[in-house]
């Protein structure tokens, strides 16, 4: 099998998306996927994203692949984790602390900075509409944040989210009332729940 079909199996295996960074990880060269757009075999979504020409545009994947460091979070976060059906007008980001936010500004994109511990505390893969797979915060982290004052989410968003996170069969009251604890939101999580639950 030649190299252009191995690549363009892989596409297909991986739901009509590939990165650049996969096709490397993989052997194959970064040259492969310039000849396959250039052939109309691929399209060439946005930097270091190739689609099948059948496949739908994935916005999610195309900002991640991008911006590696961001890690989708609060409204973004939110839809992704089911907790909303509110399709977000902006992607909400958090990068490192260190990170410069320029680009992804430029971008239209909410960012936000965030240090260790906090940066990497409840990241796990999401799927999106498009059915990949994206870095965001687990429902948990998200409701925690969403608790903070200083992100001035819609008091209608939250109490729906929490609503919508009170009903679910996966839902993990230990890991919520943690991450509750860490973040210092008790208060205002005790509040919800007592509420909900």
């Amino acid at each position: 099998m030649k190299e252009s079909d191995q690549i363009l199996e892989l596409v297909r295996q991986n739901n009509g998306v590939i990165t650049t960074a996969m096709v490397v990880n993989e052997g194959f060269s970064r040259g492969s996927l310039k000849y396959l757009a250039d052939i109309g075999r691929l399209e060439h979504a946005a930097r270091g994203v190739y689609t099948l020409p059948e496949a739908w545009e994935d916005e999610f994947i195309n900002i991640q692949s991008r911006y590696k460091r961001g890690i989708y979070s609060l409204d973004t976060a939110l839809f992704l984790c089911d907790l909303t059906d509110r399709t977000p007008v902006r992607f909400h980001m958090t990068f490192p602390s260190t990170y410069n936010l320029t680009n992804p500004k430029k971008d239209g994109i909410v960012c936000s900075g965030s240090k260790e511990p906090f940066y990497s505390l409840g990241v796990t893969d999401l799927p999106t509409p498009g059915r990949n797979t994206v870095k965001g915060y687990c429902a948990e982290r998200t409701l925690c944040d969403i608790l903070k004052p200083r992100n001035h989410t819609d008091v209608q968003l939250v109490t729906n989210a929490f609503k919508r996170y009170a009903a679910r069969k996966d839902k993990n009251i230990p890991l919520l009332s943690e991450f509750a604890k860490v973040l210092r939101v008790e208060e205002r999580l005790r509040s919800y729940l007592e509420v909900l639950l």
